[in-house]
């Protein structure tokens, strides 16, 4: 019986995914789950697919699609052209607030 209980485990770890492949999935993950809100009309979710584009996090990077839909959000929020080329979940409104700053 040991016999066996020695290879349930030696195949329980066969069957381990390497992290780098479970943080992709979350991250591929995320990005559906934030295109779902940002076309459902989220202006701070239009402006994180846009970044997420920009940066290829979680999808093939792509300039355009990231230009479409950070000009979708400036609709409503023009600073977000400051944010589009940051990193994903860089705020506009850290942008905003630091240009009141400035201009005080």
């Amino acid at each position: 019986m040991e016999s066996s209980n020695n290879n349930d485990s030696s195949n329980s770890s066969n069957n381990r995914l390497p992290l780098s492949e479970v943080v992709s999935e979350c991250v591929k993950r995320w990005f559906k789950d934030t295109l779902k809100d940002a076309k459902a009309g989220d202006i701070n979710m239009q402006i994180l697919v846009g970044q997420m584009y920009y940066s290829g996090y979680g999808v093939p990077r792509d300039a355009q699609k990231g230009r479409v839909w950070i000009t979708r959000a400036s609709r409503t929020r023009s600073s977000v052209w400051k944010v589009s080329d940051k990193r994903p979940g860089y705020n506009a409104s850290d942008s905003d607030s630091d240009e009141l700053k400035v201009d005080s």
